[in-house]
């Protein structure tokens, strides 16, 4: 008899099936019938392209089975097909006194991929000068709400982020803390918008679909296990 290993046997006693256990860029079983989809299978930058381009920077390479940005001047990248209402997952890790974004509902007619389009920060926390701003620091989205202090983990480590947008109402979770939760284009919204520097901005969040974004902010970032499943 092939002997198990220890973590065979544990899964075993849990009465967890290994096969149900994703690695890193790979769908589960169950993550497949509920519709998941990956935008990186770990071998293929395929599902992504520069912002108002058809092609992608080779400054975006795989490195460690994780999309990683290895120096500034690559510019923003974006899914090549366009999302409304969804949930979507990715791990992310930022240099020390790095800066990033995850953006969605972006579209292509303002000069950047912000110009129109929500944003989750990423940051270093600790180091820049940005996060001195709650609502600029890890988790938050980005100058409307801040996000709590125990959902942020230190430069260097993997983060886990899921957001859902379903019927308006837009849910932030990182690392399991949730960090948003609030009715896009109700009153409480509008009152957010226009205390940030989006006031003036036209157009901003005014897509019902878009593509989902990955910010080049000249800081070393990474980004693996990135899925998403579209909601009716």
């Amino acid at each position: 008899m092939k002997a198990l290993s220890a973590c065979a046997i544990s899964l075993f006693l849990l009465g967890i099936s290994s096969s149900a256990l994703a690695t890193d860029n790979q769908l589960t079983e169950q993550e497949i019938q509920q519709g998941w989809q990956l935008l990186f299978d770990g071998q293929s930058l395929s599902h992504w392209r520069n912002y108002q381009q058809d092609s992608i920077s080779p400054k975006w390479q795989i490195q460690d089975n994780a999309i990683t940005l290895t120096d500034g001047g690559a510019g923003d990248i974006i899914t090549r097909q366009q999302y409304g209402d969804f949930e979507l997952t990715l791990d992310w890790k930022i240099s020390e006194g790095g800066n990033s974004g995850i953006f969605f509902l972006a579209d292509e007619t303002g000069k950047y991929v912000f110009s129109h389009a929500p944003e989750i920060q990423i940051i270093d926390n600790e180091r820049h000068p940005d996060s001195k701003l709650d609502s600029r620091r890890a988790g938050a989205l980005y100058d409307m709400i801040a996000a709590p202090a125990a959902s942020q983990k230190p430069a260097g480590e993997w983060n886990t982020v899921k957001i859902s947008l379903h019927d308006n109402v837009l849910q932030v979770w990182q690392n399991d803390v949730m960090t948003v939760h609030i009715v896009m284009h109700s009153s409480t919204w509008e009152k957010l918008v226009a205390a940030s520097k989006f006031a003036n901005w036209t157009g901003f969040a005014a897509q019902t679909k878009g593509h989902i974004g990955l910010q080049d902010h000249g800081d070393k970032v990474a980004f693996k296990n990135i899925k998403i499943r579209e909601l009716p």
